[in-house]
């Protein structure tokens, strides 16, 4: 049996004495409860479809194990890799946006999907932890290079993105980039009155959305005024959290859960109160508040503000996916459809958040330099 060692320069020894093990449990834990609840949630849905029953606790395994694969090989990369694979993944996720324009898969009126073969990607779940990257990246160099137009750059990638997801139209992810890339411009040190510039473009541009997309007039009047719309989905996640109460009605024992449309995707965590209460819900929102609180705090000491930047960005883009998730499904926020990472069923937010999560373990990894790679501990 190898043992790793701190004196071991091997790859995987110097990944193991310098990435947050913590976290990679903590991550391993979601992982692991999003293949228990695809139990509870899916099988209604896979019957509905004339699919098997386990249809999508096996795709669930499928998915899983290659992402695992994928956030391991990330977290192994030096920060120059990273954003170098930032700018890969970044330039073909914009072109695949652009396809779904053309070619894309149109659901609800939206074209966010696009076939390649047998698979189909949602190419905008990918090109968020790219786009943060870039975008951390683009700031450092401004800071460190005066000469170099690292602020305006950076704003040019957030109009370009931000112009195709208004074209899908996908406004959920608009805003969670938008207030992502917001809090980068701060931690970036930008003056006082760009931040209040982007503030008024922010809700200028949400009134906006309000006052001439039906979609989003409709979402958000239904959130203030219940009686103007069809509220179900919201109704039916509400009535599973009280039908589940503090210990849950148990596993399997769920009734909701089977009228509950997207339950094993958008509001996956009602099915988790319904089946196993308000107390596993807790624990659930509590393996969440570890990973950010540690990767934050991870970021904020590095000794690089590229790695500030992106680390921060990084664990923000995670965090308010998940509060925007569980703030739907208590209704505390206007419907959106947003996964729950790493618990939500899905292929293409699995393998964007194993992305994620990976450049996120990658950048807080202790004793990097961006410099030099990794220094003696």
């Amino acid at each position: 049996m190898t043992v790793l060692t701190r004196t071991d320069r091997s790859l995987i020894a110097q990944w193991w004495w310098t990435v947050d093990r913590w976290s990679v449990g903590a991550v391993i834990c979601l992982i692991t409860i999003g293949m228990v609840l695809s139990f509870a949630a899916s099988p209604s849905i896979a019957v509905k479809f004339d699919y098997p029953i386990f249809h999508f606790v096996y795709r669930t395994l499928m998915y899983s194990i290659p992402a695992v694969g994928v956030l391991f090989f990330v977290s192994l990369l030096r920060p120059r890799h990273i954003r170098r694979l930032a700018a890969v993944v970044f330039v073909v996720s914009l072109v695949l946006i652009g396809l779904t324009l053309i070619i894309g898969q149109e659901v609800n009126g939206a074209n966010r999907w696009i076939r390649i073969g047998p698979v189909s990607l949602q190419p905008s779940e990918f090109i968020k932890p790219a786009f943060v990257v870039l975008a951390a990246w683009l700031f450092a160099a401004g800071n460190k290079i005066p000469s170099f137009p690292g602020n305006a750059l950076a704003g040019l990638l957030y109009v370009m993105v931000s112009i195709l997801l208004v074209l899908q139209p996908d406004f959920g992810q608009l805003l969670l980039l938008s207030a992502v890339w917001g809090g980068m411009f701060f931690m970036a040190g930008i003056p006082l009155v760009w931040m209040a510039a982007l503030g008024i473009g922010a809700v200028s541009g949400t009134l906006a959305a309000y006052a001439y997309v039906p979609h989003v007039t409709s979402r958000i009047d239904r959130f203030f005024n219940p009686e103007v719309g069809d509220t179900y989905q919201v109704d039916k996640a509400i009535e599973a959290f009280k039908e589940g109460g503090f210990v849950g009605l148990g596993p399997g024992e769920g009734r909701i859960k089977n009228v509950l449309p997207d339950a094993h995707t958008d509001f996956v965590f009602a099915v988790a109160g319904e089946e196993y209460g308000i107390l596993a819900c807790l624990v659930l929102v509590g393996i969440f508040c570890f990973i950010v609180a540690r990767s934050y705090l991870r970021a904020m000491t590095a000794n690089d503000q590229f790695m500030q930047l992106a680390g921060g960005g990084l664990v923000a883009l995670f965090s308010l996916q998940t509060l925007i998730n569980m703030g739907v499904n208590l209704n505390l926020l206007p419907a959106k459809g947003m996964t729950l990472p790493f618990v939500s069923y899905g292929g293409s937010s699995l393998f964007a958040m194993a992305l994620t999560i990976g450049m996120l373990l990658a950048v807080t990894r202790r004793g990097w330099s961006s410099e030099h790679g990794v220094q003696r501990l």
